[in-house]
């Protein structure tokens, strides 16, 4: 058993799911080693960012309201921004076709561990079962990719 290779996975994992089974083959690892890091470090780093979100985006609300307050304490005019940019568009797009199981299994595989539960939790922190589908996610998306790495590159 290769702690270190393992650790590798394990972290890489927690930022990228989508290449992390991929680094298991060169690294030597067994095909369950690789699966169950990339799947611990996936879902433990979905699950910070998941119950983490709601501090997150209440920090960043306060922080442009005390940018706000003191704009307009000193007379200068407030500038706002595009509400609806780009990636706001693809988000919204993938919202209306997708729906709740398909940003809670896709988000974090095809864009990244935290933006990815950060977006579910914003969309469907109310719901109960938004994490448990964040998880089956992992587990099967990791499956997958781990297979997929094992057949093309072993």
């Amino acid at each position: 058993m290769d702690w270190g290779g393992i650790t590798s996975i394990f972290l890489l994992s927690t930022v990228k799911f989508l290449f992390a089974p991929f680094a298991g083959v060169p690294l030597g690892l067994h095909f369950y080693e690789t699966y169950f890091a990339a799947v611990i470090g996936g879902t433990l780093s979905s699950a910070f960012f998941y119950f983490g979100s709601g501090r997150l985006m209440a920090y960043f609300i306060k922080r442009a309201e005390l940018k706000n307050n003191k704009f307009t304490a000193s007379g200068k005019k407030i500038i706002e921004k595009k509400k609806f940019t780009r990636s706001n568009k693809f988000i919204a797009r993938l919202r209306r076709n997708l729906g709740k199981v398909g940003i809670c299994f896709w988000a974090p595989f095809f864009l990244s561990v935290p933006i990815g539960s950060i977006i579910a939790a914003k969309f469907y922190g109310g719901d109960k079962n938004t994490f448990l589908f964040i998880a089956f996610g992992m587990l099967l998306n990791g499956a997958i990719t781990t297979f997929l790495a094992y057949v093309i590159f072993k």
